[in-house]
């Protein structure tokens, strides 16, 4: 069946079924989940949709935003709508203290990185406070767009003081194994996740449309004395990651 046809009203349109603008949003997703909606493959023009369908565009346009809005659908400016590609989900567990080289690694997957700014930089006011800097002292910063393959996971912003890690150009793959090769590795971390529609600049960076759902994951880590190592603000693809933590009865 062409695309033409399976959106044709006759096949899925009723009375007592919904919304219109819900109806055709389902009828899209089958299309997806059947496969005859590829990944990557453009959806016809919204005025092309509404003749086929026999709704209005503000209809057709309400069910597509539904779809960007879920990751389903990803508008590109002057191209137009796209099928996402489906990202591989990964568990993450919350009880082990890993980088993103080794969460990968450990899965059989290359991972690689697209460097947005690394250097040594005043710090901010929550940088001073996170890493009990002093008036004066400088900061190491890191931030980088991770990918596993070719495919944008996460968005890594990792703050040190400078005698944790000195030279950031160091890091050139893995900032735990710098870290664990200068004796200054974490040992424990504590971590706030977030939901988050992401902002305009990430989703970008992340090749999702501005407003997907995203997850936002403050990190603080310790040295093995208590210390501050890291504070690390992440963003993570929220079509990407499950995030697993093991739980047991608390002692009475």
């Amino acid at each position: 069946m062409s695309v033409s046809e399976f959106l044709r009203p006759v096949h899925w349109k009723a009375e007592a079924s919904g919304p219109r603008y819900v109806q055709l949003r389902k009828r899209i997703e089958e299309g997806i989940e059947s496969g005859l909606l590829a990944p990557n493959t453009p959806l016809p023009p919204e005025r092309e949709i509404a003749s086929l369908t026999e709704l209005s565009r503000v209809t057709v346009r309400k069910a597509i935003q539904e779809l960007v809005d879920k990751g389903t659908i990803i508008q590109k400016q002057g191209s137009g709508s796209f099928v996402t590609e489906r990202a591989t989900r990964v568990e993450q567990s919350l009880s082990l203290l890993t980088s993103f080289t080794e969460d990968m690694a450990r899965r059989g997957m290359a991972s690689t990185s697209t460097w947005l700014e690394r250097g040594v930089f005043m710090p901010s006011p929550e940088e001073l406070v996170t890493l009990g800097l002093s008036s004066g002292d400088s900061v190491a910063r890191i931030a980088r767009l991770r990918l596993a393959g070719d495919r944008p996971m996460a968005l890594e912003r990792a703050s040190l003081a400078l005698d944790i890690l000195p030279d950031p150009m160091a890091v050139t793959k893995s900032l735990y194994e710098v870290l664990e090769r200068d004796g200054n590795r974490p040992v424990r971390a504590l971590q706030k996740i977030s939901a988050i529609n992401l902002g305009a600049e990430d989703a970008a960076l992340l090749d999702l449309s501005h407003g997907a759902a995203g997850l936002r994951i403050e990190r603080t880590s310790y040295l093995p004395g208590g210390r501050v190592a890291e504070f690390t603000r992440s963003v993570y693809r929220g079509d990407a990651y499950d995030f697993v933590a093991e739980l047991r009865l608390a002692n009475e």
